[in-house]
């Protein structure tokens, strides 16, 4: 057995015993995400068309995302649609930026491993980092907004009667702790995984413009900011979506 499959068994068995069903479809949504991101490379390697596959793969990836992980359906359809507003938003901005950052493609630090390879696959760079920038911020942006969905909810069950302006004061609140742990979860993720790289800059002595102007670096600060922006907008968005949903069950009752 692989030291990997031993990790997704320990995996599998601890999200079973501590989150019971809901642990169990969470650990589908993770196979099932894994699987529609090879899919989706498999399909970019074939030369099918970047645009139309990330807005085909963009609703697919939070629908497994949000309702495979999330046991009431309420909290879910309120998280899906602000979630994909907000990643429409955010495709648009990253459209932008990468354009202005011209960081795509393949820095000096791959020259060694694709020496006799061409570096010419027929396929669009910059849109291959546009496809890469969208599908990193999905997650943290499903992420922000099911724990707001399901804060707001839990308040609203506890005290039926709060209005509407309490309801989205509340939210504010609950959203800065949601930034807070977003944030941090983001950045350590960022610094945690390009440790290595930064080691190879400070050993190389690369200057404060060197490394300002790196192509992997500044990819990788463009996704963080992209993540940080994302989990922003999503925190009054599933405000005001939940808030004004539940306003309208009211008046229907």
């Amino acid at each position: 057995m692989s030291t990997l499959m031993a990790l997704i068994i320990v995996l599998a068995v601890l999200m079973t015993l501590i989150g019971g069903e809901t642990g169990i479809r969470s650990f589908f949504s993770v196979l099932i995400n894994t699987l529609l991101l090879i899919l989706l490379a498999i399909f970019i390697s074939w030369g099918i068309s970047i645009p139309v596959l990330i807005l085909i793969f963009i609703p697919l990836k939070l629908v497994t995302i949000i309702y495979l992980g999330t046991h009431d359906y309420q909290v879910a359809k309120n998280s899906f649609y602000s979630a994909l507003i907000v990643c429409l938003i955010d495709s648009c901005l990253i459209l932008g930026f990468e354009w202005l950052a011209q960081a795509a493609g393949l820095g000096p630090e791959a020259g060694e491993v694709l020496v006799g390879l061409s570096q010419m696959p027929g396929l669009s760079y910059p849109l291959i980092a546009v496809a890469v920038a969208i599908f990193s911020t999905l997650g943290a942006v499903a992420e922000a907004a099911v724990a707001m969905s399901s804060g707001l909810l839990e308040i609203k069950k506890h005290n039926p009667d709060i209005s509407q302006h309490e309801l989205l004061t509340s939210g504010g609140k609950i959203g800065r702790d949601v930034l807070g742990t977003a944030m941090n979860t983001i950045l350590f993720g960022m610094f945690g995984s390009f440790l290595s790289l930064f080691l190879w800059y400070f050993r190389l002595h690369y200057t404060l413009g060197e490394v300002l102007n790196e192509k992997l670096f500044v990819n990788e600060a463009l996704i963080i900011m992209y993540s940080l922006i994302g989990v922003l907008l999503i925190v009054p968005l599933s405000t005001a979506f939940l808030a004004r949903g539940m306003a309208k069950r009211e008046v229907k009752k």
